[in-house]
């Protein structure tokens, strides 16, 4: 079997099966996440994120591999409930509901309107409907309108003492400004794509250590604090593939070949040698991070991080990024699939024993996985034509 089909043996035969299987609410629509090791679940909370994302993927599979029904109305299943249940009064966008969909925490958090954009814009696409595509773009202008106070009135942090901005917005819209532009005016997502590049490659990036940092001032400079040291190589890696594929859409070799280096030295830095795999957190200034599980070894950090790599080796040829891949390649299909029940295991320790038997919960949902492994497939299958490196 090549590597290529490796990839689509896993997300057709193994990782959506499971996910149309175990995680469709037939009683109260939408998906219910929060899956043991064999699809059995083990908590009814509704994630607006995870219920977006979802959609996302089934509507994605959708519009570019197959046109297969229960694909669709996968999505529209999940759609149909977010659209009844999902937002608050002035169109935000709750953060959890109960299974029957009564909210249950306050739309806190910007990225639940992040994916349901994503996902109605995706999901317009495969049915043609004027009303979700409303919805996608409505949310897209709620979120630039929000997007320099992402928590409004529930941002717990004292204003003016030490304000942060955070990295993690700017790197989402790098790919949700391609993934709607369809339904946007063309200067509303060039300027988008313009800020974002901006910001993700000359604010957050710092020349001095080569490393994306997670926080920084408001004018762009670094903090000695906790948030401001802190590293997230996982989100860093995966913006890297978000700004190559701008970088191909803008034709600027320059900017891909920077964003090939950046992902190179934050693998570098955070590849963990006494035991293998990406670590989840750092501190730049090698202190102790904050965050207590920084060890851990994460499921969608290794998966951004092969798409990235391959990625970068299909437009570059950059050898680096193929030595790296076989080990990331390695080290991800030793460690997460989990063949005897389908899907993957998101949480590892740091010896890369699994720490959490779950499929799904608050945090992970059917995104990630399948996501890579598309994007892998797709990409591998580039390579491929070609010729694999030896």
């Amino acid at each position: 079997m090549s590597l290529s089909q490796q990839y689509r043996e896993a997300l057709l035969n193994d990782v959506i099966p499971f996910w149309q299987q175990h995680s469709v609410d037939t009683q109260y629509g939408g998906f219910l996440t929060c899956l043991d090791r064999q699809g059995r679940v083990f908590d009814t909370d509704k994630f607006v994120w995870l219920q977006a994302r979802q959609v996302w993927t089934f509507a994605m599979l959708y519009n570019r591999l197959e046109q297969r029904p229960d694909w669709l109305a996968t999505a529209v299943h999940g759609a149909e409930f977010l659209k009844k249940h999902g937002r608050s009064a002035d169109g935000s966008w709750y953060f959890s509901l109960t299974r029957e969909g009564r909210p249950l925490v306050q739309p806190y958090n910007i990225f639940s309107d992040c994916f349901a954009t994503m996902a109605f814009g995706q999901l317009s696409l495969a049915t043609g409907s004027d009303e979700q595509a409303q919805l996608a773009a409505t949310t897209f202008r709620h979120i630039l309108a929000r997007r320099h106070q992402t928590k409004g009135q529930w941002n717990k942090a004292v204003a003016g003492t030490r304000p942060l901005k955070n990295f993690a917005l700017p790197m989402i819209l790098c790919n949700l400004a391609l993934e709607i532009e369809h339904l946007l005016d063309k200067p509303l997502v060039e300027q988008t794509i313009d800020e974002c590049i901006h910001e993700v490659m000359d604010v957050f990036y710092d020349p001095a250590s080569g490393l994306i940092r997670e926080n920084v001032t408001p004018d762009g400079k670094g903090s000695d604090s906790f948030e401001g040291r802190l590293l997230n190589p996982g989100h860093a890696i995966e913006a890297m593939w978000f700004i190559m594929d701008l970088a191909v859409r803008r034709n600027d070799r320059a900017l891909l070949d920077r964003a090939v280096t950046i992902t190179l030295d934050t693998l570098q830095y955070a590849w963990d040698e006494p035991f293998g795999g990406i670590l989840y957190f750092m501190d730049a200034g090698g202190h102790p991070p904050q965050q207590l599980e920084w060890d851990q070894k994460l499921w969608w950090v290794h998966a951004e991080t092969l798409i990235s790599l391959l990625k970068g080796y299909q437009l570059t040829g950059n050898p680096a990024c193929w030595a790296w891949f076989e080990r990331v390649h390695a080290y991800t299909w030793s460690h997460f699939p989990d063949p005897g029940h389908g899907e993957w295991f998101g949480y590892l320790n740091r010896r890369g024993e699994v720490l959490l038997p779950l499929k799904g919960g608050k945090w992970k949902g059917c995104y990630h996985v399948p996501r890579a492994l598309f994007q892998c497939w797709q990409t591998l299958g580039k390579i491929e034509q070609v010729a694999l490196p030896r």
